[in-house]
This record gives C-alpha cells, structure tokens and sequence, in this order.
C-alpha cells in the first residue's frame, strides 16, 4: 500500500513512527518541521507538494481549519482524516476519494500504543484498521456518533489522566517524596494498571484494592468529596458537545 501523510505535525509525526514499514511519502509544508523528519527518518519520501492523489492512501493529518484552502488532483484510493470534528459529508466535498474513513488516534501513537477510533466506509474497514493497527489498538464504531463521542475517551484523555499524574505527584512531593521519585512511580503505576484493566473490570480492581477502613478507601472518600468522578463524566460531555461543534 502506497500512503501519502499530508501534513506531519504533532499527531501526524507521532503516526509515521508506526508507519515507517509501508511506503510512505510526507508532504510537511513548514520547512523546519522537514529537516527534523529527514534527520530522524533518512529514507524518508519528503515532498513540498501534494502529488495526485491517484493510487495512494491519504493519511489527512492537518489543521482541521486548513481544510478548505487544501487543493488536491487526482482520486484517493481512500481518505483517512484525523481531523477532529469534521465530519465525512465536509471531506467528500474536498477531496476525491473511492472511500471514506475518519479517525482518531491520540498522542500514544509516539509509542505505538495510540487507541484509535475508526469509522466510515465499510468497504474499506480492514485496510483502515490495519494501518491504524500500526500505531497501537483500532477500534471501528458504527457511526460517527460514536466516533464524536469516543474523540473523548480516545483522543482528549491522554491529557487528562496526564493531569491526573501530575496531581499524584504533587500530593507526593507536597510529603515529601523528591519529585522524580515520585514521577517514577506515577509512569510505572499507570503502565501497571492498564494492563489489569485489560482483564479486569475496573469496579472490581477497585474492589480488590480497597479493604475496609483502609488507606485506600479513606482516599476514595476524599476523592468523592472532591467530585472527581463527576468531574470527568462532565469532561466527557463537554468534549462531545465541541466535538460537535467543530463538525457544523
């Protein structure tokens, strides 16, 4: 499969680490942004335009609002678009394609441990999820609806548990545990709980690790007063509803 990455900025960068075993081409208008993907990835196809679009995959990884100044020639084998909010209806009104695939990968891609939402054009569903399975775990969803609602859970939380991992720190360190110790054992306990949580539900995890007047449970109730889970069912919401907004 032929893929053209336009656009190889902080996602789009992050994504061509897991790329590098397709043939690949990247067209990256910032100059700068160029020598730093050549000096990184030496064989790398570096172009200072967009090619026809004939007999490749698209990759679109630009600006969402860069959309509509984007020219293109030529007819995609497929689309694939990580451009938050916007929907399929807008990228068939801009570029010629014989199918259509949103996606939403998150910042992980740098590991290749992205997960990544997909949707679209069913006739292209297994090509799609393999790419995106390069860059870590694809899940396709029915709709994009979901896909919307997923950009949350998916795409924005990264950020958010990164906040979470600051504040454990800092309540560390606010007791005396040197900082870098205590970043240490944050990046291990996350690597560490998401690995249960591949076969765990996370109820019962909290379950077993809670005893009865505990260390833990005295946590949770701080937590609960502090309306944290509240907190990020709102989060949720919030991201859907600008997820939303970005599509109309």
């Amino acid at each position: 499969m032929k893929i053209l990455l336009i656009g190889a900025g902080n996602m789009g960068g992050a994504m061509l680490e897991g790329l590098q075993d397709y043939d690949i081409s990247v067209v990256e208008a910032n100059s700068k942004r160029c020598q730093e993907l050549a000096n990184r990835y030496p064989n790398l196809k570096l172009l200072n335009k967009i090619p026809a679009l004939d007999g490749y995959i698209v990759l679109l990884a630009i600006k969402p609002q860069s959309l509509s100044k984007l020219q293109t020639v030529g007819e995609a084998n497929a689309l694939i678009s990580i451009l938050a909010g916007t929907p399929l209806s807008r990228l068939k009104e801009s570029i010629k394609s014989k199918a259509y695939i949103r996606a939403m990968p998150n910042i992980a891609a740098l590991k290749r441990k992205s997960v990544t939402s997909v949707t679209g054009d069913e006739s292209f569903k297994d090509e799609a999820l393999e790419i995106l399975s390069s860059i870590g775990k694809a899940i396709w969803l029915s709709s994009e609806k979901e896909l919307d609602i997923a950009t949350g859970i998916g795409g924005s939380a990264p950020a958010w548990i990164a906040l979470v991992a600051e504040a454990l720190s800092d309540g560390a360190v606010n007791l005396g545990l040197p900082r870098a110790v205590s970043y240490e054992y944050v990046g291990a306990l996350l690597e560490g709980v998401g690995a249960l949580l591949e076969d765990e539900h996370p109820a019962i995890l909290k379950d077993k690790v809670m005893s009865p007047a505990g260390t833990t449970a005295a946590g949770y109730v701080a937590l609960e007063e502090g309306g944290v889970r509240q907190s990020f069912i709102k989060a949720m919401e919030a991201c859907y509803e600008r997820s939303c907004e970005l599509g109309k």
